[in-house]
């Protein structure tokens, strides 16, 4: 009889210890993907913030440079496509990145062309609202950078995470999956040619 209540607690104890890890693997792999998410929200935040800007500054512009119309038109439809382009959190897979990145490349290649209008017209080079637009776009640029690399630093915890043996077993059976990194677009590891 006491052999028998022996073997149940010893059972007992491996059930509780082993249904404790899972929960403790379980839950961490949960405020791991929770954390990526909420990063990913914060990288959205920032664009859209650079988003809004874009109608003001374009308007700003073109009061100075209403020949200048191909410029605005491109800014508008860069800015247009990288808005209507969203990314789930739950699916950050690397195509998904990267058709985010290349559409916002795209915004940000357009208004380095609107920026550059501001050396034909001295008079918008001096208009205080365009330099604070100015600012606050530059401003914008370096919070993505921040929170790109933020975004990068908790998918790496989350990944490594999921990794990691014998997590790695747990993350498979429940459905949890790597998440993609931000990366430089193509052909950013070679310096712009600058020409005087």
């Amino acid at each position: 009889m006491k052999k028998g209540l022996l073997t149940i607690i010893i059972i007992a104890a491996i059930l509780l210890g082993g249904f404790i890890w899972v929960k403790g693997a379980y839950n961490n792999m949960v405020v791991a993907d929770e954390n990526v998410q909420a990063a990913w929200s914060q990288v959205e935040n920032v664009y859209q913030r650079r988003a809004d800007l874009v109608p003001n500054l374009v308007a700003t512009v073109k009061g100075y440079a209403a020949h200048e119309s191909s410029t605005f038109e491109n800014v508008v439809a860069a800015r247009a496509k990288a808005t209507q382009l969203t990314v789930d959190p739950s699916d950050l897979t690397e195509e998904a990145l990267a058709q985010f990145n290349q559409a916002q490349g795209e915004l940000s290649s357009a208004l380095g062309r609107l920026l550059l209008i501001q050396e034909n017209y001295p008079d918008l080079k001096a208009n205080q609202q365009f330099l604070e637009l100015q600012a606050q776009l530059e401003g914008t640029e370096n919070r993505i950078s921040t929170e790109r690399m933020k975004f990068n630093e908790t998918a790496k915890a989350y990944n490594t995470l999921i990794r990691k043996f014998p997590d790695n077993i747990l993350a498979s059976v429940f459905g949890f999956e790597k998440k993609a990194y931000f990366e430089a677009q193509a052909g950013a590891e070679t310096a712009p040619k600058v020409e005087f």
